[in-house]
């Protein structure tokens, strides 16, 4: 479903819109919010669900989650706008958890469950009663039937069908899933185990019911633009072609300035910085068996991963700060006064910014498709925008984090430029499943004196939660800008004096 226009995805965008919208222009923010869902669905014949008054209660819900606040207890009278004045504040605001299922939108999918389709022919040959171990086949009205209570999933009827007539279904949500996240409650709806949970957010996309939703700081984000605080933005690698065709990144920087930012940075600030970093790290620590590998930092979601479920490595991953935190320490020298705003395609990074183990001296994470509805609520069109100034702070190599494969490949070029003498051996994983796999290798020893890449998201930050454009296409976006640049690699006089 990725990059396709879904009314899912409409409604997602409607909400960010509204509620960016109520940051902006509400004079009475307690009834407007209420009022809101019936803006957003005001017809008699739903659009989305069965009736309006479904279609609402998820709305709903949408909303409390776009201001930053939780879900409503299914067994109490609580109304919709109950602690927004908690969230009603210029400051950094995050009440875990971030990944949340609303109950009125799940639909109980099968978890796994396999079906006779009505593709079955009733061939004589009968080859899936044949194979089951279970005895759970057998010809009901000159078909196949599945006893679904005998049945153990093993698939071993499907494999043999050739009409292709079983079907294997299985909750989207939790197929995205690469850590198992996905469970039960008592009604068979989807709740997330935030012990498990790394909040990469693919959970999210995958829902064909919209039934997973994360928090969003962008009603206190407008806020502190209101209170006059000096924001400044920083935008991921990944933001090429996120706004449009035709929107260049001098653009997009124009653009922000006229939502209120002060000024606008490249992300791939910090890459360039991590990518030379961690270049010094593996030729000083693995190449010397000080370290058996090196994991690279830059995606929360691997990095929980990894301190999650393979403790062990725990030593082995880098402790160069994350591009993010590295470009926002830049910008704090430069204005101490200033309050950072993370803008990119990634849902966890919103985890990041708020952990107490490092400093982050990230003020607030938005994502590409939470900014769109920022603009969408100005009322900026982004083609009709004329720009003022480059967008020219880094070099190809950090502009190419935005893919998957992007991290290792710049941080192989730094060794290959600066230490040519240095063998260097590149793996990178991306989605959950594969990430696991290479540390699974990696714990047995399996991948020794490796430089390991792992993204959560399948394709890079560009497959990321908060994008609003097809992964091809948001590759070639990005593959091009990093070709583009003036300088390939940085040098190495690359400010790496990342304060404490």
């Amino acid at each position: 479903m990725r990059g396709i226009d879904t009314q899912v995805r409409k409604v997602r965008r409607r909400v960010f819109k509204e509620v960016a919208s109520l940051a902006y222009f509400s004079e009475n923010l307690i009834d407007d919010m209420e009022a809101l869902p019936y803006k957003i669905v005001s017809t008699e014949d739903p659009d989305y669900w069965e009736s309006v008054y479904r279609e609402r209660a998820v709305v709903r819900e949408r909303i409390r989650l776009a201001m930053g606040m939780s879900l409503r207890p299914e067994d109490a009278p609580v109304h919709l706008s109950q602690g927004v004045e908690e969230s009603n504040i210029a400051e950094k605001y995050y009440e875990p958890p971030l990944m949340q299922v609303i109950p009125s939108a799940c639909n109980s999918c099968p978890e796994n469950k396999y079906d006779v389709t009505d593709k079955c022919m009733g061939c004589l040959a009968h080859p899936c009663n044949e194979v089951c171990p279970r005895g759970a086949i057998t010809m009901k009205n000159g078909r196949s039937h599945i006893d679904q209570e005998k049945c153990i999933r093993c698939g071993k009827c499907k494999t043999v069908c050739p009409y292709d007539a079983i079907s294997h279904q299985v909750r989207p949500c939790a197929a995205a899933c690469g850590v198992n996240a996905i469970k039960n409650d008592s009604r068979g709806r989807a709740v997330i185990d935030n012990e498990i949970c790394v909040s990469c957010g693919q959970c999210m996309v995958s829902c064909p019911f919209g039934a997973i939703a994360d928090k969003s700081q962008i009603f206190q984000l407008i806020r502190a633009m209101q209170a006059g605080k000096k924001i400044i933005a920083q935008v991921a690698p990944a933001f090429v072609g996120q706004f449009g065709k035709g929107v260049s990144p001098d653009t997009l920087k124009q653009a922000l300035k006229e939502i209120g930012f002060y000024d606008v940075y490249e992300t791939a600030i910090g890459a360039d910085m991590g990518a030379m970093a961690e270049a010094k790290h593996y030729v000083h620590k693995v190449t010397t068996g000080e370290l058996p590998f090196l994991l690279t930092s830059c995606c929360p979601s691997w990095s929980m991963l990894a301190k999650k479920f393979f403790p062990e490595t725990i030593g082995s991953i880098s402790n160069e700060l994350t591009p993010m935190v590295a470009t926002a320490r830049v910008i704090k020298q430069e204005h101490p006064d200033s309050a950072i705003v993370f803008i990119g395609p990634c849902a966890s990074k919103k985890l990041e910014a708020s952990r107490r183990t490092v400093r982050s001296d990230v003020d607030f994470v938005i994502t590409f498709e939470e900014l769109q509805g920022m603009f969408d609520a100005k009322g900026i069109d982004l083609t009709k925008i004329e720009p003022a100034e480059p967008l020219n702070d880094a070099t190809g190599a950090g502009r190419g984090y935005g893919v998957a494969g992007g991290v290792a490949s710049a941080i192989e070029e730094c060794i290959r430029e600066y230490y040519p003498d240095v063998d260097v051996n590149i793996e990178h994983a991306e989605s959950l499943t594969e990430c696991k796999k290479i540390l699974m290798l990696a714990k047995a020893g399996k991948k020794n004196g490796c430089l390991i890449e792992g993204m959560a998201c399948p394709g890079g930050c560009v497959a990321g939660a908060g994008t609003n454009i097809a992964i091809p296409v948001a590759t070639k976006e990005v593959n091009a800008f990093k070709a583009a640049s003036e300088i390939k690699i940085p040098g190495p006089d690359t400010n790496q004096e990342q304060v404490e």
